[in-house]
Formats: C-alpha cells, sequence, structure tokens
C-alpha cells in the first residue's frame, strides 16, 4: 500500500503547487491596473482553477489516510 500512499502524496503537492500558482497570477493580475470587466474575467478563470486545486489536494489526501489505513 506504500504506493497509494505516494501517489497521494504527489497528488497533495500538485494541488498546493496550482494554489500557489493561482496566489501568484492573481498579484500579478491586481498589479497589471486591468480594468474592472477583464479583471473579473481574470479572477473567475483563477476561481474555477483554484477549486480544482483543492480538489486535487482532497482527493490526494484521502489517499494518504486510505493508505496508511490499509497499511
Amino acid at each position: 500500500m506504500d504506493w497509494v500512499i505516494w501517489i497521494g502524496a504527489a497528488l497533495s503537492l500538485t494541488g498546493v503547487g496550482l494554489l500557489i500558482w493561482c496566489v501568484v497570477q492573481a498579484v500579478t493580475a491586481r498589479r497589471a491596473g486591468l480594468e474592472q470587466s477583464a479583471m473579473r474575467a481574470r479572477l473567475q478563470r483563477l476561481v474555477a482553477i483554484n477549486l480544482a486545486a483543492i480538489g486535487i489536494s482532497t482527493i490526494g489526501l484521502m489517499a494518504v489516510i486510505l493508505g496508511i489505513a490499509l497499511g
């Protein structure tokens, strides 16, 4: 069951990496001084990616817990 733990850890790290990327993109968009409609469109895209990243991290953590429980 070690492989489940490693796959879960990889998924969790991928999700955290995407979360960090979303924060960097949001700060970059804010500093760019975009108009309100352009800023809103960019942030809506980032919210979707952010939710996907949280989901990936959650699935990864569940896999880690499952691997520990079964191992």
